[in-house]
């Protein structure tokens, strides 16, 4: 069953993190992930969430997106996103 990796980060410097998505885009695709939405508009429909990046990335399996997470070649490129960002990601599995 899909599961959905849903990431919000405020991003305090663009340059780098261009560097970091360049990376993490390749990771993404050899864990069979797909990427849906990505720094897109957003528009805080209710509550009091605070207008960050918002990323969607559908894996075929929970596995897949903790495999991905998890992954060496994810924790080097997290290096790059860690001390300019402030992230917070979170796995839900999709629905049959």
């Amino acid at each position: 069953m899909a599961a959905y990796l849903i990431v919000q980060v405020q991003i305090k410097d663009t340059e780098i993190y261009k560097q970091y998505s360049a990376l993490s885009s390749g990771i993404i695709a050899n864990h069979g992930g797909r990427i849906l939405a990505r720094g897109g508009a957003t528009d805080i429909l209710e509550g009091d969430a605070q207008p960050r990046r918002v990323v969607i990335i559908e894996f075929p399996t929970m596995e897949a997106a903790r495999g991905f997470y998890d992954s060496p070649e994810y924790q080097q490129a997290k290096k790059i996103r860690v001390p300019i960002s402030d992230g917070q990601f979170v796995v839900v599995q999709g629905v049959e």
